[in-house]
């Protein structure tokens, strides 16, 4: 079973050993800020305000941040079981009726084991259902089973649903009001539990549907979304180092697309373009920037950070973050390499 696949690199003895445990989802370092349930709390502000939300969750309410929403509002609470089929079906039902439904559970149940109903049920009538998923990407150490490396690429192609990917704790309380103004339906990954918080230092605020240029630099762009972004603005902190001068632009929605923002920023000459996501290298926003700026006759010189397009080991997440190339250390190793610059 992919649940207890646990396949491990040979460990180096000069270095210290990773006591994470294989199965804590948290991206958060030692030393990082965090903020708690940031969607629990801002989903049951916003309900506060809004008679009309509802909470749905297919038996992991605790796992998803949504039992701060049922302890805020347990009257608009709905406890649906081990039963994705039909949560996304009841989602459909609420929003027919007038309500904004929050339907919550991983990723991977989501668009692997739901993905028809909420196209039939949800998107097709252009319903205002929003779906939000844990452990989007490489965010757990469980495995296959519950790493969702492709659900982007899943969703991407069905008409109506609008996906959004946070970066962090701001992200996801600051798109959370905007999703439930959405008139559609809304797919966002959902980062839970002990959330970063990171972006509070660059003056940014989250806007459906836009781009947000975090900073600017003359030699690397950085286009990222997700756990990404964090670790691209690390990056480029370590890379200033290096007198390697880095932009980062942080794209939350993966669609729509801010095309405008993103075609300005590379089409600007003499910068190296990397796309870096929490994703499988096939289907995602790396993909989609790649077929922008190929249809627009923008060709910079184009590179993408992304998950394999392979089953995934299970264990400690710090472990495989940098065996799949998408932690920060990994990051810069690879701009270096493809800028020609060694470490110094």
């Amino acid at each position: 079973m992919s649940l207890m696949k646990k396949t491990f690199a040979k460990a180096d003895p000069s270095k210290p050993r990773l006591t994470t445990s294989a199965m804590i989802a948290s991206i958060a370092g030692p030393d990082q800020k965090t903020e708690a349930a940031p969607f629990g709390h801002a989903l049951a502000r916003l309900a506060a305000e809004r008679a009309d939300i509802v909470g749905l969750s297919a038996d992991l309410s605790k796992y998803t941040d949504l039992h701060v929403f049922a302890a805020a509002h347990p009257d608009r609470f709905y406890q649906m079981g081990m039963a994705e089929q039909l949560l996304m079906g009841a989602a459909a039902g609420f929003a027919r009726e007038g309500f904004v439904p929050f339907a919550t559970t991983y990723a991977v149940f989501a668009s692997r084991r739901a993905y028809d109903f909420i196209c039939m049920a949800i998107a097709e009538e252009n319903l205002p259902a929003k779906i939000i998923c844990a452990l989007p990407g490489l965010t757990t150490g469980y495995g296959p089973s519950h790493q969702a490396t492709e659900d982007l690429a899943i969703f991407r192609g069905m008409p109506n649903l609008a996906i959004v990917d946070p970066c962090d704790a701001l992200d996801i309380r600051e798109a959370v009001p905007q999703i439930a103004a959405h008139p559609g339906p809304v797919y966002m990954r959902l980062l839970r539990g002990q959330v970063p918080l990171v972006l509070d230092e660059y003056d940014y605020r989250f806007q459906f549907g836009k781009a947000a240029l975090l900073r600017d630099g003359a030699d690397v762009l950085f286009i990222s979304s997700g756990l990404m972004t964090m670790r691209t603005l690390e990056a480029a902190k370590a890379l200033a180092g290096d007198r390697i001068d880095a932009a980062v632009l942080h794209v939350p929605t993966i669609k729509p697309l801010d095309e405008a923002a993103i075609l300005a920023a590379a089409g600007k000459p003499g910068r190296l373009v990397i796309v870096a996501e929490n994703h499988s290298i096939v289907g995602g926003l790396g993909e989609a920037i790649a077929g922008l700026l190929m249809r627009s006759g923008v060709f910079p010189s184009f590179r993408q950070i992304a998950l394999p397009d392979q089953f995934l080991d299970a264990g400690a997440l710090p472990t495989l973050h940098d065996r799949y190339g998408i932690s920060s250390g990994a990051v810069v190793a690879r701009t270096r390499d493809w800028l020609g610059r060694s470490a110094p």
